[in-house]
């Protein structure tokens, strides 16, 4: 049986329609036709035809030439505009080379065959230009995948990007609270964004405390490299916020080690820092920190992203976070296959010296690192009752499930004991408070 293809690969009949004002002419093609498998449209005039071509998908039209009011040449050249992928072959019956001419130009015809025909010749050409049908469709079939393809990723991309743009806006409305809220917050905004960084660390699937440690190491690096106060400010910020971009991610993907990831996840946990910058720069006191966040997966050897910024094109702050962010992770299964003891992920740091870092930061990190034990704070452990104005925190103030509610070095009062007091009340346990001992 005479097929054609549809896009699921679905063998159906080709699909022939005949026009001619004469019944015995239809009834003779369909008796043909139809025993040859195909499935067979009769109608007796052009302006029929239109209309049936408007109504079902036609593989072939057969027309003849004379017909009343809308002759062949016209009704093809009409079919060709509207449905250009249809073939079409003109039936004459007399020797009008004008007419013909003018069917073979406008309509595009692929044949025209002389009345009364011959029944083999007849199928022969039907068969013929069904095949040409067929090879032209196999010809644009990977093309039209392709547009397909596209026009599919085009769709899921601009559904991303909204989804983006939502979680965009969200984490603007969360740090404009922080922004606006009142004076005590904005006193303590470095306290407000370390508790965000560590209610976020939640979401995005870090082991608990992995931005208070990445943002204490980079501030002892800016430190130590001699960075404005100003400066070292928007590291810290930084390293408290540089994974909020993973927020929008999903939970099977920020559960993966990077080597783990796919690539079209691992295209996705790319844009994180780009994502976080875009919901920070609004922020007057976070633009420098998104800068650095923006740049802070850059390799000095021009090898990281999201701009393939190498040397000294990149933000010193973000060499510096780079530097803390990846020590830590490699300790904590972030980053590697594998998690690797302090001793091998000091390393490692050092082995992509001039490579992943850029040479001054190791130097810096080295000699901390070199100088660590010696230069360690003493904190005394106590509890609420044993508080008094004007102690300092020697290290951060933790909740049992791990959230961070006053950093080290923070200075209590009389109105900040209460809260603490109050808080153990109400959760059903005492806080426990290491306090920096003087010099």
């Amino acid at each position: 049986m005479n097929t054609t293809s549809t896009s699921s690969d679905v063998a159906l009949p080709a699909v022939i329609l005949c026009v001619d004002d004469e019944t015995n002419i239809l009834n003779s093609l369909q008796r043909l036709l139809r025993r040859q498998g195909y499935k067979v449209l009769t109608i007796d005039s052009g302006a029929g035809g239109l209309k049936i071509l408007e109504q079902e998908t036609v593989d072939l039209v057969i027309s003849d030439m004379r017909m009343p009011e809308m002759n062949g040449a016209q009704f093809l050249e009409q079919a060709r505009q509207r449905w250009p992928d249809t073939m079409r072959v003109l039936l004459t019956g007399f020797a009008d080379v004008e007419s013909t001419m003018a069917a073979i130009n406008k309509g595009e015809i692929y044949r025209y065959i002389a009345k009364p025909w011959d029944d083999n010749e007849m199928l022969l050409l039907v068969k013929h230009a069904l095949e040409r049908k067929h090879l032209e469709q196999e010809k644009f079939r990977p093309e039209l995948l392709a547009k397909r393809q596209n026009e599919e990723l085009k769709s899921l991309n601009a559904s991303l990007e909204l989804k983006v743009q939502e979680r965009t806006k969200d984490l603007r409305k969360v740090l404009i609270g922080l922004e606006n809220s009142n004076e005590l917050l904005k006193k303590n905004f470095h306290t407000s964004v370390s508790i965000f960084s560590n209610l976020m660390e939640l979401r995005t699937g870090n082991i608990g405390g992995h931005a208070r440690r990445v943002a204490e190491l980079a501030r002892k690096l800016a430190m130590q490299m001699g960075l404005s106060q100003a400066d070292t400010q928007d590291v810290v910020l930084a390293g408290l916020l540089h994974d909020i971009g993973k927020i929008g991610l999903s939970d099977s993907i920020l559960e993966k080690p990077l080597p783990m990831l796919t690539s079209v996840e691992l295209e996705q946990v790319m844009r994180h820092p780009v994502i976080a910058e875009t919901a920070l720069m609004p922020l007057d006191k976070l633009k420098g920190a998104a800068t650095i966040i923006r740049s802070h997966h850059e390799q000095f050897d021009g090898n990281g992203y999201p701009d393939k910024l190498s040397g000294f094109a990149i933000p010193l702050g973000a060499r510096i976070l780079q530097v803390a962010n990846e020590y830590d992770a490699i300790q904590h299964g972030n980053m590697l296959k594998a998690r690797l003891l302090p001793t091998k992920a000091y390393e490692f740091i050092l082995e992509s010296r001039g490579k992943r870092y850029d040479p001054s930061v190791v130097d810096a990190f080295k000699s901390l690192h070199s100088g660590a034990q010696s230069n360690q704070k003493v904190a005394v452990e106590m509890n609420s009752k044993q508080l008094k104005s004007g102690m300092v925190l020697g290290k951060d103030l933790l909740t049992n499930e791990g959230l961070l509610l006053l950093g080290e070095g923070f200075v209590l009062n009389d109105a900040l004991i209460q809260q603490m007091t109050r808080f153990e009340h109400i959760e059903g346990y005492g806080l426990t408070y290491w306090i920096a001992t003087p010099d």
